[in-house]
């Protein structure tokens, strides 16, 4: 894939400056009082609307809406030549999870040329909890712009949702990322991940490597958030080499 460092200001252009939707926008406050879904029917009309916008709007409202009737229309617009379309379309994906959706999800992150499209394909894809995107998102960890490679991070984390060797070997790819990542916040959701993968995993020789990778991060890491993610990662696994060695660099007064 031909990754263009600009590429993520070609859709703000395109729709006149206005910020693209975000998986995150997603994510209500807690306590806070939200709307009621819009109507499943209406938005299923508007999924195959001649214009553009009401297509988004459709596919905008299936982020907040269950209903299997909309997975094959949402992946058809996949390939919608609106790319805030195709990013719509792609959350809700992550929305309305179907095994029907991950070739389809695969397919075009191989083929998407828009930073934001891939975004949210990797985030339906971690949402999928399915084996066969594994090497998609470490493909987007290890070459992608930076933006997607976060979200990459945080849907391997995922992986023990779906069985141990597709976790295993998601370690790899993780632990190079929290080393050598030129962006902090992606070497911090490698570390988060790579927590997530321990706290599943035996007492064997892949555990013992993802430790000691997060021992390096807490001790070495430049940033004072890689080194606090890493730090929690081990806590929250529990491993008592790890939590001897924190224990001690704290002692020490490096942290």
């Amino acid at each position: 894939m031909n990754i263009y460092e600009d590429e993520l200001s070609v859709l703000e252009a395109e729709i006149g400056g206005a910020t693209p939707h975000d998986p995150l926008d997603l994510i209500a406050l807690a306590g806070e009082e939200t709307e009621p879904k819009p109507d499943a029917d209406i938005m299923m009309a508007l999924l195959y609307h001649p214009d553009s916008q009401q297509r988004m709007l459709g596919a905008r409202a299936f982020c907040e809406i269950e209903d299997t009737r909309a997975t094959p229309f949402l992946v058809g617009l996949l390939g919608d030549p609106c790319p805030l379309v195709r990013v719509s379309a792609a959350n809700a994906l992550a929305k309305n999870i179907h095994t029907s959706a991950v070739e389809p999800l695969i397919a075009q992150f191989h083929r998407e040329w828009n930073g934001y499209v891939r975004k949210a394909i990797v985030w339906a894809l971690g949402n999928q909890h399915d084996k066969r995107a594994i090497a998609t998102l470490k493909d987007a960890l290890k070459n992608d712009i930076g933006a997607v490679r976060l979200w990459a991070a945080s849907a391997l984390g995922q992986t023990p949702k779906i069985d141990y060797d597709t976790m295993i070997k998601a370690v790899p790819t993780l632990i190079s990322g929290m080393r050598r990542d030129a962006i902090p916040a992606v070497r911090s959701n490698c570390a988060w991940a790579i927590g997530q993968i321990c706290a599943e995993l035996p007492s064997n020789v892949v555990y013992a490597t993802a430790i000691d990778a997060l021992i390096e991060a807490f001790a070495e890491d430049e940033e004072f958030g890689v080194k606090e993610d890493a730090r929690t990662a081990i806590l929250s696994v529990g491993d008592s080499r790890g939590l001897q060695v924190i224990e001690e660099i704290e002692q020490d007064g490096y942290f």
